[in-house]
């Protein structure tokens, strides 16, 4: 059987589908930092155009606030195509609001709502 060649060039994207990357846990920077890394590694190993998406829940959303020590590196991943999302409930836990994230980075209602849509819709699912 001849080997098949499953490389970023020879896949097409199918864009109704994406991979989705969900943080929760501690709100450690050198771990968001790590997860973002992942992000863009998916972005540039898969076919052009495959939607990759991270949602933070958790203590973890603190992070993503305007000012924050990750500012350059959540702006990298943004700029890389990468859609970041904090869960709304984990902010209200925080006591931050949507304002206050970082430009680009956006928010769901609920993590765990939000991760079970995108699974029913086909998107693979990664935990870090």
């Amino acid at each position: 059987m001849p080997d098949t060649d499953f490389s970023a060039d020879t896949l097409e994207a199918d864009t109704s589908r994406g991979v989705l990357v969900h943080s929760a846990g501690a709100a450690e920077s050198a771990r968001l930092a790590a997860t973002l890394r992942s992000a863009e590694n998916a972005v540039a190993a898969l076919p052009r155009g495959v939607p990759v998406g991270v949602v933070v829940q958790g203590p973890g959303v603190g992070l993503l606030v305007s000012g924050s020590t990750l500012g350059k590196t959540i702006s990298e991943a943004i700029g890389q195509g990468i859609r970041i999302l904090a869960c709304r409930n984990s902010l209200r836990s925080a006591e931050l609001t949507p304002g206050q994230l970082h430009a680009g980075v956006g928010s769901v209602p609920a993590a765990i709502a939000h991760l079970a849509m995108r699974q029913w819709e086909g998107w693979a699912y990664i935990r870090l």
